[in-house]
């Protein structure tokens, strides 16, 4: 059986990298994919990629992912370009395979890409300053600015139903009505939060049928550690793991970034009195987005970002107390309870948005001009 090393070298070999390689070693901190800096060399000069090995159990259709992601960079880098920007930095770009493809499956049936590595630049998994979450904003509101004239509806969606919070709520009374736990009786007070706002989850994709909320390209994973941040300027430069683009709405990845960003208190904090939503951070990831966005997203799309922030918490507490009552087997968990206690904080969150709704609209107004133009 061949090692890691030779695994390697025979994807890297598949693809047209410049020089011969002198190095291939783990890079960053993913958990889905393994990733790798390839540094290949030719007489005294280097060249830098980065390497990576697909998850395909997550991930089960490489074909429709690659051809997403192909798809996107394609269109960003000439969009870059447009704009006088460097495409180069500011968005992935793919190396091709000797063959002409965008991925290589290797001898024992693994599958592997390559991106030309971008220099000066990091990922950061904390925000460590309010400047940061703003360069968060700004790069996804201009992702979205980017990408507002992409055909999203050609896009394979990779993960079926990801955000179709009726979906979701499907499974959730079908986990309350099993109860393969017994564990139901123990959080009706949960079960009873769930159903209260039952009539609000299906807005968006009303709109969306009634021509009032279009389809975007989504990227659906928006944390700060998917931004590279220029080490030179501290500006937000390029949106990277591409894997979870889908069809979807923009207002949701907006909201999983508040949802995240703009807790004052861990996911799974137990101590409920720590969570609420930061109104500052609520307005600082709020004015980047806009901006960012530069006038591409539509009236209705700006006055449902508040709407996007409460769904997509709402949605994500509503997972992990199926979860919980499914009996832990999708979220990883470190402790009992784990999962309800997310699914509290989540719940205390939506409760403290509620309380703000008027505030948080207010911000929104404040903003709308920069994203009108």
């Amino acid at each position: 059986m061949r090692d890691a090393g030779e695994k390697r070298l025979e994807a890297a070999k598949a693809f047209e990298i410049k020089g011969q390689v002198k190095s291939c070693e783990p890079y960053g901190s993913g958990h889905i994919n393994n990733t790798f800096l390839l540094i290949c060399g030719e007489g005294e000069q280097e060249y830098s990629y980065i390497l990576q090995e697909m998850n395909h159990e997550v991930f089960k259709d490489i074909d429709g992912l690659m051809k997403n992601i192909k798809g996107v960079t394609m269109f960003l880098r000439h969009q870059i370009q447009e704009n006088h920007g460097d495409p180069d930095r500011e968005t992935l770009n793919l190396i091709p395979t000797k063959d002409g493809k965008v991925y290589y499956m290797d001898s024992l049936g693994n599958y592997w890409r390559a991106y030309l590595f971008i220099a000066g630049a990091t990922c950061y998994n904390l925000v460590e300053k309010p400047e940061d979450f703003y360069q968060s904003g700004k790069a996804f509101g201009r992702f979205q600015c980017l990408l507002a004239d992409y055909p999203a509806d050609e896009l394979t969606e990779t993960i079926p139903n990801f955000h179709n919070t009726p979906v979701r709520f499907e499974a959730f009374e079908k986990a309350v009505e099993e109860d393969v736990m017994g564990r139901a009786a123990g959080v009706n007070e949960e079960i009873r939060f769930v159903r209260e706002r039952e009539k609000e989850m299906g807005l968006a994709l009303s709109l969306q049928k009634e021509g009032k909320l279009p389809l975007r390209v989504s990227h659906n994973d928006t944390k700060l550690n998917n931004i590279m941040i220029d080490d030179a300027t501290g500006e937000a430069l390029c949106i990277i793991d591409l894997d979870t683009i889908m069809p979807g709405f923009s207002i949701f990845d907006y909201g999983d970034s508040i949802r995240f960003g703009a807790n004052t208190a861990e996911e799974d904090e137990k101590d409920l009195s720590k969570v609420s939503l930061s109104l500052p951070l609520f307005e600082i990831y709020t004015k980047g987005f806009l901006e960012g966005s530069a006038g591409r997203l539509t009236e209705t799309e700006i006055e449902m970002l508040p709407y996007g922030a409460k769904m997509m918490t709402l949605e994500c507490g509503m997972r992990f107390l199926t979860d919980y009552l499914q009996g832990d087997v999708y979220f990883h968990t470190s402790r009992e309870g784990h999962n309800l206690d997310r699914c509290h904080t989540q719940f205390a969150l939506v409760a403290d948005m509620e309380k703000k709704w008027e505030d948080m609209k207010r911000i929104v107004k404040t903003y709308e001009g920069a994203a009108l133009g």
